[in-house]
Formats: C-alpha cells, structure tokens, sequence
C-alpha cells in the first residue's frame, strides 16, 4: 500500500509495531469506535480501520501530521471512517467514549526539564523521567473508556512499567502488560547515551531498550 511518511513526522517503528501487534488480539465490537493518540503518520488508525473498526478518531498536535493521516487514510480506503483532529492529546474528543483507545506516547527521558512545545523532536522528547505525556494520558484515557473498553499503550521500560502500571490500576482498570521487545537504541537514545547512565536509566555500554505494551480494560 502506498503510504506516506514526510520529514518531520513519526514515521511507523518498533513501537508502532508492538501496537499494531496488540490491537489484532482485539476483538472489537460491532460498530466499534476507537481512537489514536499522537497518530503521526495514522499507520494505527489505519490498522484500526482495517480490524474492522467502525469509527476512528485519529489525533495528533501536529499539522503536517494531521495531514498526512488524511491522506494515507483516504489512499488506503478508509477516509469516511477516520476523522483526524489537530490538537494535544485528548482535548480535541473530550466527552466522548471509545471501545478501544491507542497510544504510542512520547516517552524519551530527555535532559530538557519539559518536553518541547514544537518542531519534530516533541514526537519523542518527555522530560527527564520520560513521563510528561505519559502520566497525562494515565489521568484522561480511563474515563474516556466504555465499559469493557480497552487501553493499548506503548513506552519504553526506559521511564518505568511500573507507574503506568499502578496509575492505571488506581482509575479503575484492568491491567496487564502483554508484550516485551528489546530493540536496539535508535539515534535519539544512541547520542544520549551518556546522560543516561549518569542517570542510572541505562547501564554502562547499554545499547538496547525493552519496550512494553500495556493493556488496561475498564470493567463491564
């Protein structure tokens, strides 16, 4: 399939895999409506179309990724089913409720103390502990789950499993992390590596990074 991955947007990764990977686990309802955070180039929305989805509400902060998901939804088929909205995070569909909600997150611990407000860097830079977006979208996504309805989100071990884990499991939901992949340090980790392990994120010589799907359902 043709699809379209500009400069200065996320283009489809490991991670990206990881996800796509986890939502054809998924068995989505009839008429299912779901949505995709920080949808960069809409490589999971346009999954999400193909799993049968109903409904897709693609979201990202950037204007050349809001255009890009367009186009490489309409180029694959399903430009009536997604809908793409520019704005951050979660505010661009507040109020509504989804059956199945994926994330693939910025969650690079970086030595700048926030997370910058532009340019192509903020797809991945998420202040010193790597959990400026992510413990944001622990705070919102529960309560814009239906019952039964499912959070798939994708990070890096880098900035923790095990607050994810607890901050979703204090909303009310289900959690379980369902895929490990080790894979090596992409140019972002590999030139700061250094900084890393004066951190104590990484050990001396690390060169790969576990990243974790992690699953929360909210109950019927």
């Amino acid at each position: 399939m043709f699809f379209i991955r500009p400069p200065g947007v996320y283009a489809p990764q490991w991670d990206t895999d990881a996800l796509v990977a986890a939502l054809a686990r998924e068995a989505l309802p009839a008429d299912a409506a779901v949505l995709d955070v920080g949808t960069g180039s809409g490589a999971l929305a346009v999954a999400a179309a193909r799993a049968g989805a109903a409904r897709i509400a693609a979201v990202d902060v950037s204007a050349v990724a809001v255009l890009t998901t367009r186009l490489n939804a309409w180029f694959a088929g399903y430009g009536r089913r997604i809908r793409v909205h520019r704005g951050e995070l979660l505010r661009p569909v507040a109020g509504r409720r989804f059956d199945l909600i994926m994330a693939n997150p910025p969650y690079v611990p970086s030595p700048a103390p926030e997370p910058p407000r532009g340019g192509r860097a903020r797809a991945w830079e998420a202040g010193p502990d790597g959990r400026a977006v992510l413990d944001q979208l622990c705070a919102q996504a529960p309560s814009m789950l239906r019952p039964g309805g499912v959070l798939l989100l994708v990070q890096s071990t880098l900035c923790g499993t095990g607050p994810t884990v607890e901050r979703l499991e204090h909303a009310g939901l289900d959690v379980t992390v369902t895929d490990r992949r080790m894979v090596p340090f992409g140019p972002v980790l590999r030139s700061r590596a250094a900084w890393l392990a004066a951190h104590g994120l990484i050990s001396p010589g690390q060169d790969k990074e576990e990243l974790v799907v992690i699953r929360a359902r909210r109950p019927e």
